[in-house]
């Protein structure tokens, strides 16, 4: 299969719109060594000419102009984009949304039954794009059984329920159900290997550990280097964890987990602006680097 990474930044992007911290300071003024990073998404296929989105970044725009393969090519109007997983309701994975309202037919959207209530509901979304072409909904189910989408022969998807947290908007915020937030193992048949997709993490639970060690590539939540990293730049109080998100640094976070698998490629996706691995020359980075573990970037390719 191959892998595109649509975005790889968290909420918000590199540099945030009005953020001065000491990275997005230093993106601007060209001080420090790091790239650019939209709000992560990546996209998926089978065969390089059909495309699943995974997550519609407010960015989305940006990310087709900078991927031809999703560009109209055949038609007056056309997409390479043939189904969409959503794997939350968070603004930052949802809102790109409605700049693909004006599709040609209704899309083909895959979500939990919590992420649909959240996007008809508090956060409406697909109440919105019922006004334009719509969408066919079919939901994920969240007992860790297999599924699979029409136009990706040969691959095989299922759904890991993860403990984080639901959007500030929905009623499940605190209270977190089966299916607001799910990772994604995505195998092709064709070649045995799998990819194990969590942009949002915030426990790594025993079946969880299970997915990852299995997969021959990781590519999951790099949010933040420390839990209080938000309030060392003066931006806020919480924690990542309270965020739903795993911090890399300490004891039990994403880089010790990781460290100890050796099976899969290890690659980190939705970097908050604030995280110093940004930063290629940081210390926190080189560290990173050392052990086996890569930040995704705009427009990084693979295939498995």
């Amino acid at each position: 299969m191959f892998i595109h990474v649509m975005g790889s930044g968290a909420g918000g992007g590199f540099p945030q719109w009005n953020c001065n911290c000491v990275n997005c300071k230093g993106v601007r003024e060209g001080t420090i060594k790091a790239r650019r990073r939209t709000q992560s998404s990546i996209a998926i296929s089978a065969n390089g000419t059909d495309w699943i989105l995974f997550n519609a970044s407010p960015d989305i725009k940006k990310q087709i102009d900078d991927f031809p393969a999703l560009q109209p090519g055949r038609a007056v109007r056309d997409t390479g984009i043939s189904a969409i997983v959503i794997t939350d309701a968070q603004i930052d994975h949802t809102t790109g949304l409605l700049t693909l309202r004006e599709h040609i037919a209704p899309w083909e959207i895959y979500t939990t039954e919590a992420v649909r209530q959240d996007l008809t509901t508090a956060y409406p979304l697909f109440n919105i794009l019922g006004h334009f072409r719509g969408i066919n909904h079919h939901e994920i189910a969240t007992d860790e059984s297999s599924f699979t989408i029409p136009s990706a022969q040969g691959l095989i998807f299922t759904a890991v329920p993860l403990n984080s947290e639901a959007p500030p908007y929905s009623p499940h915020r605190h209270n977190t159900v089966p299916g607001d937030n799910i990772g994604m193992k995505i195998e092709d048949t064709r070649t045995g290997k799998n990819l194990f997709y969590a942009p949002g993490l915030g426990e790594a639970e025993p079946h969880v550990l299970e997915y990852m060690r299995n997969a021959d590539c990781v590519l999951v939540d790099g949010t933040v280097w420390t839990d209080d990293e938000m309030s060392h730049e003066g931006i806020s109080d919480k924690r990542a964890l309270e965020m739903g998100h795993l911090d890399q640094s300490s004891e039990g976070g994403i880089m010790d987990i990781l460290k100890s698998m050796e099976r899969p490629r290890k690659i980190l996706i939705h970097i908050n602006n604030t995280n110093p691995i940004l930063n290629e020359e940081s210390p926190q980075r080189k560290t990173l680097e050392a052990a086996g573990i890569e930040a995704s970037y705009d427009g990084m390719e693979f295939e498995i």
